[in-house]
């Protein structure tokens, strides 16, 4: 079919746009236009206007735009022909002649449609009549209400093999088995396809009945039965109440996608009515495709059960190779146990939005579960994991999004294997510096612990500190109480030490920004410019803190690091030698865990200490690079 520029300013001009609109959307008389707030985006003082005399619409707060055919398209989520079709039936007229097979195939869908249609009502008196008694008694237990009923047009299948059939007779076996309202057994007579069920109307995005959807009353296989695919029916296409949600989703600029649809007609119940369901299979590339010309981001929410999460991943997967800039998926895993019927059945809409306002974004659960997929203990499990998400991310599509991928993954890696180091905690006033947890065996310091602790600190590591102070004497005073606790072995040092912090401290007292030539100057005064300027001149030292040249805040940290490190090493020492001296004397499961604790907290200083010196590599590395 060919529809020409002619016909289509014809079909507007028939149209009159604020009647169209008017069907959703409260409008107001505003001069020459109707005004009324946007249905796109959520407003409190009107700003969007439609003019009739030219014919469109306007909003300007989100500059929403267009024509008739437009807001068929974009509000309602119709397909173009269809709602050029549905424009063109309102106005009277008649479209373009079609060939003599699209002719043919469009007179049977209008049979179908209205065989379908034909169907809905009939199920729909059932249910309301003595027939459907039990039906009723199964709504009222999973508290549906009446007005809920008859918003989606529920209905109830009576236990028999013929009545739909005998009902419909005028549409003849051979329409009624292609509807799938009806079984065709060889050899046998057609027989109704659905019998003491419940009764869902399936529609399409112009609300026309298509299918159902069958719950049983009490128990058996299956519980949910769907309509077979049609002429009119593709469930791979379908999404439970897309004709309502459509409209509902583009004000509350979110859709969700729930399993079933229960679910979808609790949470319209409860007054979140932007919900769709896929029909009984996992979400496919058509159906998510439909959900982002309604919403850049659909969130989907399943059962926290292992068969909702695999649905999740199936989604996330499937989703991957369409993923463009602003296009993806976000999740709402629900509670162990739960689904959104049974939420808002305890908590009301406020449990569900609770879990809404924090959607998990879709590179987060491919992480988790490739995380969780396989144990990551030795380097070819890790690498394994690399491989896989570098197929995940090698899917995609879009260049810009799949470089994106491949980058945020690296950096994930990365990080989760990287040993993170402990954040300093400069010393205040009124406080007790670091320690390690308290010894557990009870007693005096025995003698061999107290010499290990009277042997000071590392010495070549109090070389670096102090080089690092000389560097950066304005960190000297965050850290005045903590370096006053430090016992240096070092002759020399301990004297260049205490010198350092006096003149920190005086310089303090006069308020003056003590830099480091000036430090290095007034060291020389006093007779340690030579010790002094051997330090500076270290930068065979691997720490950031002792170049002359670097990140300057990267450096500072390294330095509250290096020090965090000076204090707690010798404490560690000392705990260990208590330790394994009481192992000695009487071997205790109690006294053993506490070693075995004391030696990984050493083994953590030992790799922090290691991560200091990867930093300086790291940061010439970097500079390199650069140059």
């Amino acid at each position: 079919m060919s529809l020409s520029p002619a016909f289509l300013d014809e079909l507007r001009a028939r149209t009159s746009l604020s009647a169209l609109i008017g069907k959703t959307t409260k409008l107001q008389k505003a001069g020459r236009e109707m005004r009324g707030c946007c249905p796109f985006h959520n407003e409190k003082t009107p700003s969007f206007y439609v003019n009739d005399d030219k014919g469109f619409y306007h909003c300007f707060g989100c500059s929403a735009h267009g024509d008739a055919i437009r807001w068929m398209t974009d509000q309602r989520g119709l397909p173009f022909m269809d709602a050029v079709k549905e424009l063109a039936q309102t106005a009277g007229m008649e479209l373009p002649a079609m060939d003599r097979q699209s002719a043919a195939k469009a007179e049977r869908a209008k049979g179908l449609h209205e065989a379908m249609t034909d169907a809905a009502t009939w199920f729909t008196e059932q249910l309301n009549g003595l027939a459907g008694t039990e039906a009723r008694a199964l709504l009222d237990r999973r508290g549906i209400s009446a007005e809920t009923a008859r918003t989606f047009d529920m209905g109830f299948a009576p236990d028999s093999r013929g009545k739909l059939k005998t009902a419909l007779k005028d549409y003849g076996d051979p329409m009624l088995v292609e509807s799938g309202m009806l079984i065709q057994v060889e050899g046998k007579e057609p027989y109704d396809r659905f019998r003491g069920r419940l009764m869902i109307p399936i529609r399409d995005a112009r609300g026309r009945t298509i299918a159902f959807g069958g719950r049983i009353l009490d128990q058996g296989e299956p519980k949910y039965l769907n309509s077979p695919d049609t002429p009119l029916f593709d469930k791979g296409r379908t999404l439970y109440n897309l004709d309502r949600a459509a409209p509902a989703a583009r004000k509350a600029d979110r859709v969700l996608v729930v399993e079933g649809y229960m679910d979808v007609i609790a949470l319209a119940q409860a007054g979140i009515g932007e919900a769709v369901a896929p029909l009984g299979t996992a979400l496919t590339e058509h159906q998510l495709e439909r959900l982002w010309r309604i919403s850049d981001v659909p969130i989907l929410c399943f059962d926290g059960d292992a068969a909702g999460q695999k649905a999740a991943l199936r989604a996330a997967h499937r989703a991957l190779p369409m993923l463009a800039p602003g296009r993806s998926l976000s999740f709402v895993t629900l509670p162990q146990g739960q689904d959104p019927d049974d939420l808002v059945k305890a908590g009301g809409a406020a449990a569900m939005e609770k879990l809404l306002a924090e959607p998990q974004p879709l590179v987060d659960r491919l992480w988790q579960a490739e995380l969780a997929a396989e144990p990551l203990d030795t380097p070819e499990q890790r690498a394994g994991l690399k491989r896989r998400l570098g197929e995940l991310a090698a899917g995609i599509a879009d260049a810009s999004v799949r470089s994106e991928y491949q980058s945020d993954f690296r950096r994930r890696c990365d990080t989760h294997f990287t040993p993170q180091r402990k954040p300093f905690v400069p010393f205040q006033r009124g406080k007790q510096p670091w320690r390690p947890g308290p010894a557990i065996t009870s007693g005096p310091v025995t003698s061999e612990a107290k010499a290990v602790r009277d042997s000071g600190i590392d010495p070549v590591l109090a070389k670096a500190v102090l080089a690092g102070l000389i560097r950066h004497p304005a960190e000297i005073a965050r850290h005045m109480e903590v370096l006053g606790s430090l016992r240096l072995a070092d002759g020399a040092l301990g004297r260049l030490f205490e010198a350092v912090v006096d003149l920190a401290l005086e310089d303090k007292r006069k308020a003056n920004a003590l830099d480091s030539a000036h430090l290095v100057t007034i060291l020389a005064r006093s007779g340690f410019g030579e010790v002094a300027t051997d330090l500076l001149r270290a930068d065979a030292m691997p720490y950031t803190f002792t170049q002359r040249l670097g990140d300057e805040a990267r450096a500072r940290e390294d330095l509250d690091e290096a020090i965090a490190i000076l204090i707690a090493r010798p404490e560690v020492d000392a705990q260990l030698a208590q330790a394994t001296q009481a192992m000695q004397t009487r071997f205790t499961d109690e006294a053993f865990e506490r070693q075995v604790a004391l030696v990984k907290e050493k083994q953590a200083l030992e790799m922090r200490l290691a991560n200091l010196c990867q930093s300086n590599e790291d940061a010439r590395s970097l500079g390199s690079e650069g140059n």
